[in-house]
């Protein structure tokens, strides 16, 4: 996948705001406020842009006409239980002490080495170029979809026990589905050029060049990608830059990668040059390598395990999530439906007599943004791919696109 696209995958839309007009006062941009969640909230805009980015997908899909408006339909009428979902499911991890910081810097550090920018101002510019959003908002979404993953691992996978026998049973079923492909782990340091000058070009090349003659002579790979690369994601990590299969590098990488065995060190490999863009140096150490070929019963035996699962994973994540939905603090304005709502909670709007509209300021909102991402990359339901989401969204009404009357009977302003 193209960071181009999983970028755009990953990223929301940022929420829809409007300005109120008052004379005596500055011009506020407010946001409506639609569901709370142990103090977080969840606003009408994000709402209205998920629907939109619904929409968009299902039209990328060639929909039209009555079949487009009831595949919307259908699956934004699940667009508030995905967002409950995440906020409980991040605020999980956060009781749990679940730290995914380092997974995070790795999947940022994929896309800006496949970018071919190294220098992190122009990095961020260039994320910002791509999706209309910011850095920030990259890190945060990938951090939530990876928290949700690892609380689901704790919390729901791990009650789940496969005999070993039904294991054992389904490999020997199975085998040709055990052939492994070939993939490599490998670790990296990026040499940044800071423009197209010869000079400059010259002097970044001799710096890779003379890091490669040192590593080749024993000096270790962690402390040089520490000290020397100008990735900072990546350097943090030792300069662990990911596992991968053939076709998800860069050609110059993989070809460099797949044609040698552990601990190669590769000479300086020019990547993202252009008129426009100097690009890198990359040096790439291969770290692991497994070869093609029958992966034994414990080889397979993870796998395997996730394959028998996963007929029980959904009701029981349904169920785990109907359980932080009783134990939280929520309320939703009506009008609004949680599909994954528990049948004996209260989530009733507090105060009805002056029911209207609550806003807050665009600042808290953005302030809060990391929590209220979609359940994952993509909305359920409009991928084409098998369907991996929470739970098989029941028949409900869908999101309402415009605001209930207030409990006096006006309009909300």
């Amino acid at each position: 996948m193209s960071s181009k696209y999983l970028i755009a995958a990953t990223l929301l839309c940022a929420p829809l705001v409007h300005a109120a007009d008052r004379p005596d006062t500055q011009v506020r941009v407010v946001e409506e406020i639609v569901a709370k969640v142990n103090g977080k909230i969840i606003t009408r805009g994000e709402l209205e842009r998920q629907r939109a980015r619904i929409r968009m997908e299902y039209e990328k899909q060639g929909l039209i006409g009555a079949a487009l408006e009831q595949a919307v339909n259908k699956t934004a009428a699940d667009a508030l239980r995905d967002q409950i979902d995440q906020l409980l499911l991040v605020q999980k991890a956060g009781e749990l002490n679940i730290n995914v910081d380092a997974d995070v810097n790795r999947r940022v550090a994929d896309i800006q080495r496949e970018s071919g920018i190294a220098d992190p101002d122009k990095f961020h510019d260039w994320v910002r170029e791509q999706s209309g959003e910011s850095f920030e908002d990259l890190k945060d979404a990938f951090k939530n979809q990876i928290l949700t993953q690892r609380v689901i691992g704790e919390e729901v996978y791990r009650t789940i026990i496969i005999p070993k026998a039904d294991m054992q049973k389904y490999y020997d079923e199975h085998m040709t589905e055990f052939v492994r492909k070939e993939s490599v782990s490998i670790g990296e340091i990026q040499i940044a050029i800071a423009d197209n000058k010869p000079a400059t070009i010259a002097a970044a090349e001799k710096k890779a060049r003379d890091l490669v003659a040192r590593l080749r002579q024993g000096e270790k790979f962690p402390e040089l990608a520490r000290q020397n690369s100008d990735n900072p994601l990546t350097a943090k990590e030792d300069g662990f830059l990911g596992n991968f299969a053939r076709g998800e590098l860069a050609k110059p990488i993989e070809d460099a990668a797949f044609s040698q065995s552990k601990g190669y060190i590769s000479d300086p490999i020019r990547m993202g040059n252009s008129p426009t863009n100097p690009g890198l140096f990359e040096i790439v150490k291969v770290l692991e390598k497994v070869n093609p070929g029958q992966a034994t019963f414990d080889e397979a035996q993870q796998e395997i395990n996730a394959r028998l699962s996963e007929p029980q994973v959904q009701p029981k994540l349904r169920a785990y999530l109907t359980t932080l939905r009783q134990d939280a603090f929520l309320q939703i304005k009506p009008g609004y439906i949680d599909s994954g709502a528990a049948s004996d909670k209260d989530t009733a709007w507090k105060d009805p007599a002056t029911l209207k509209p609550q806003t807050t300021t665009k600042e808290a909102v953005a302030n809060a943004r990391h929590f209220k991402k979609l359940w994952g990359v993509v909305p359920y339901g409009i991928t084409g791919e098998k369907d991996k989401s929470p739970a098989v969204p029941p028949e409900t009404s869908p999101v309402p696109q415009t605001p209930v009357k207030n409990a006096d009977g006006s309009s909300p302003q």
